[in-house]
């Protein structure tokens, strides 16, 4: 029996901001990120308390212990990072780096799969907020 986990990040109804050239400012800004261990190949679903769509090939997966776990997807997903929600199926209690996720879109109120991405290893972070500066 495989089990189906939807994971939606955010509100996938809210409206989006619009478009515009120019460089988009990283949700990570105003984080320093550091790295904490070696890379794991999987983590407990049961543990995931969250996620965060950082952009089109990172995801954090915040832990009921508190932990966050970011996956750095070994090519971009594409709509992910516009999109912010996601889902995926597991045969076990464990999310691995073998796994696929899948982008979903909302749609004039129908939310459909998108693009298909392989997850890569799950790496603890911490994430310390930045001092602001007055330039």
């Amino acid at each position: 029996m495989k089990l189906f986990a939807p994971i939606l990040i955010g509100s996938i109804l809210a409206a989006t901001g619009a478009a515009y050239a120019g460089e988009k400012r990283s949700k990570d800004d105003k984080y320093i990120i550091e790295k904490v261990g070696e890379p794991k190949s999987c983590v407990n679903r049961s543990q995931i308390r969250s996620t965060n769509v950082i952009d089109d090939q990172t995801i954090d997966f915040k832990m009921r212990n508190g932990d966050i776990y970011r996956n750095k997807l070994p090519n971009r997903c594409s709509g992910l990072g516009f999109e912010e929600a996601f889902s995926y199926r597991t045969s076990t209690n464990r999310l691995c780096n073998v796994d696929i996720i899948r982008v979903l879109d909302n749609t004039a109120g129908r939310i459909e799969t998108r693009a298909a991405c392989g997850l890569g290893k799950f790496q603890e972070i911490s994430k310390t907020k930045r001092e602001k500066t007055d330039d």
